[in-house]
């Protein structure tokens, strides 16, 4: 991709009219994707979550249209509820509040528990929803949230979250990884 290119698309994601997923440089809001989740995109609570960091260097908005897209891509591809996969990917992590702050406090469930129970809360308040996307969203974290997920949708978001929170941590830092690689080869 020229510089020229690169500088159209930093100007369109400026304003809003280009929309972009971690690991892609393709505008979703042309895509069937996006008719399916546009409407989520325009709440408040969803916005809110903009402001919020997560998985170190991305906002925890981007790691939910992550995880949706991704997540919608992979349902669509095996035939299964690709726009409930869609819709849950984009509210499984709706909660409000500062992870780290979280961790410093006094609680009896551990986040990676409670932010699903949280977060379904949320989306409750919010949407109607099916129970296809209720699960998703309940059970994302799963194994540590202990309740087997109920459908093939559930087991795609889990391996789809953390995948994302990979690509997430590595593709804006590759000098950082590049470091790390380095460090673990000269100590072998």
């Amino acid at each position: 991709m020229n510089r020229e290119k690169k500088a159209e698309i930093s100007r369109l994601i400026s304003e809003g009219k280009w929309l972009h997923v971690t690991g892609s440089r393709k505008n979703v809001q042309n895509t069937e994707y996006y008719v399916v989740i546009a409407d989520l995109l325009e709440l408040d609570e969803v916005r809110a979550l903009a402001d919020f960091q997560h998985h170190i260097m991305t906002t925890r908005w981007q790691h939910c249209l992550n995880v949706s897209y991704y997540n919608y891509r992979i349902c669509r591809l095996l035939r299964l509820d690709a726009v409930s996969a869609a819709r849950a990917g984009l509210l499984h992590d709706l909660y409000h509040y500062d992870t780290k702050r979280y961790h410093k406090g006094t609680h009896t469930l551990g986040h990676s528990s409670y932010h699903p129970m949280k977060a379904l809360e949320n989306a409750e308040r919010i949407v109607e929803m099916n129970d296809r996307e209720r699960d998703m969203i309940e059970k994302h974290m799963w194994p540590v949230t202990h309740r087997r997920p109920k459908y093939a949708e559930t087991y795609i978001i889990t391996l789809v979250d953390k995948y994302c929170a990979v690509i997430e941590f590595i593709l804006p830092q590759p000098a950082r990884l590049g470091r790390w690689i380095r460090s673990k080869t000269h100590k072998a």
